[in-house]
């Protein structure tokens, strides 16, 4: 069939109505039609373009699923630097940024705007006439590497900007990120496929946009949002930064769900604690907050030191990931006998708590991190998550670091240990011959989610264990009045003897 005008039409339509769908899913999280309607129109657009390929354009949404590996990454030259931030590791650097910038243009209070501080890769993505020309890494700040092909692949960066007063020249800064739902699942997969696992997300977000084989981004679920612009030609910016974000997303492009603005340093100190406390549940993750002067008159006045604006600062949440040695490597029994590899370190504060203890989850763990003791490991704690050995610095490694290697026998009852073929997880064969196993059964037992039995802790699990008092769930039942006043009278005196 000729190619005719109605046919030309038609596919300008369908992609206006996929750009726009697209928009509403990614970018909005308000999806206006059904996935199945969706798919209608997408598979409608792809028949066109397979039987008029001449119609295929940069801007298509069928061309987000990547190209023909590079051979090496270009580069591109920033026309306005991208700029780092100065950092307040506490209260008080917040406080004391706060009053030079009051000095500094003779206000009485500032207001400012504030954003999480997203754990990623900044970028900054050009676009000419609404329409996705060059994305850039930051690099140095003046030169990034030309990730155009991969920024294509990322659904939350429009290959088409919507609405009718978008610039003629529109360059925009923005934080490339994965998603913590999408990091687990990938390295689940990559563990699967026999892959190493990435450390964090903001490794996996950094490996995956730096593909030179760009259909490997495309597989990886990567987002983007939104904090700045460069050049800017054919419109003028809004008043404040705030306005700016808005203006932003009127076209299509993600800024932060948690942005907010604020007046004086007090506030942002209350602003930082609250997202402090949601942190954990954040669909991200982030290692502080962005304070930025809101107005645009006054970011001009107060200008720039250095690398940094004078106008702007982060304000560091306490570190998540640190270094610490790695001393020992001692070997615990669960309830189901499993066999868990715990790291011995040395104290160190991670997220606010200090840290001695550190999970390596089993031996094919320990083999893929390469780990020994002695060496310089990496820790990572989240939440309430048990901390654990995230990798290795291998170049602090000593000489005399020893191989971990796991015991032929329980180490707590010599029973044999087992692996059953197929499974990573060792197990004690003794079952509840094995003091552990039969202290990890009670309390399970006894624990909130089972009989919720009140007053009987671990503490006291032990203690009727290693008093011969109970072996099994049941003997709790036979338990009397004078054993557990026995059991009472000989606590007190072990603790009046210490």
């Amino acid at each position: 069939m000729p190619l005719t005008e109605k046919i030309k039409k038609d596919v300008a339509s369908l992609r206006e109505q996929i750009n726009y769908h697209n928009i509403q899913y990614y970018t909005f999280d308000n999806p206006e039609i059904p996935d199945g309607e969706y798919d209608k129109l997408l598979r409608e657009l792809q028949k066109y373009e397979a039987e008029y390929p001449e119609l295929i354009s940069l801007d298509s949404p069928t061309q987000r699923v990547g190209a023909e590996p590079l051979k090496a990454f270009g580069e591109i030259t920033h026309a306005i630097p991208m700029l780092s931030l100065g950092n307040a590791m506490n209260e008080e650097e917040l406080h004391d940024f706060d009053r030079k910038i009051k000095k500094l243009i003779d206000e009485d209070e500032i207001e400012y705007a504030a954003e999480p501080k997203l754990d990623g890769l900044a970028i900054s993505v050009r676009y000419e006439n609404g329409i996705l020309v060059t994305a850039a890494t930051r690099g140095d700040g003046k030169v990034g590497e030309n990730i155009t092909q991969n920024a294509r692949t990322i659904n939350t960066i429009p290959l088409k900007l919507i609405g009718k007063n978008f610039p003629a020249v529109l360059e925009v800064r923005g934080e490339v990120f994965m998603p913590l739902s999408g990091f687990h699942k990938l390295n689940e997969d990559v563990l699967k496929n026999g892959g190493k696992a990435f450390a964090n997300p903001r490794n996996a977000a950094a490996g995956s946009l730096r593909q030179l084989d760009s259909r490997i981004t495309s597989s990886r679920p990567l987002e983007m949002i939104c904090y700045g612009v460069g050049v800017i030609e054919g419109a003028t910016l809004p008043d404040t930064y705030s306005e700016m974000i808005d203006w932003l997303q009127s076209f299509g492009l993600k800024g932060s769900p948690e942005r907010a603005v604020l007046k004086g340093s007090e506030a942002c100190v209350d602003y930082y604690n609250k997202i402090a406390k949601k942190r954990e549940q954040l669909p991200y993750e982030i290692d502080g907050i962005v304070y930025k002067v809101n107005r645009f008159a006054q970011q001009k006045e107060l200008g720039f030191i250095s690398r940094a604006p004078r106008w702007a600062i982060a304000h560091k949440f306490p570190a998540q990931e640190v270094m610490t040695t790695l001393h020992a490597v001692e070997f615990q029994v669960g309830r189901t006998g499993a066999i868990t590899p715990v790291a011995r370190l040395e104290p160190v504060e991670v997220g606010g708590v200090i840290v001695s203890n550190a999970t390596l989850h089993n031996m094919d763990e320990i083999q893929r991190l390469g780990v020994r003791e002695g060496d310089t490991v990496i820790i990572r704690r989240a939440g309430d998550v048990i901390p654990q050995v995230v990798s290795v610095v291998e170049n602090l490694r000593p000489e005399d670091s020893k191989k971990i290697l796991m015991p032929d026998h329980c180490p707590v009852c010599q029973s044999d240990l087992i692996k059953p073929e197929g499974q990573t997880v060792v197990r004690c064969s003794g079952g509840l011959y094995c003091e552990a196993q039969r202290k990890e059964a009670i309390k399970h037992f006894a624990s909130r989610k089972a009989m919720n039995i009140d007053g009987l802790g671990d503490k006291l699990v032990d203690q009727l264990v290693d008093e011969n008092l109970i072996n099994n769930p049941s003997d709790l039942y036979k338990l009397g009045v004078d054993e557990l006043s026995n059991l009472e009278r000989m606590g007190s005196k072990s603790a009046n003897s210490q």
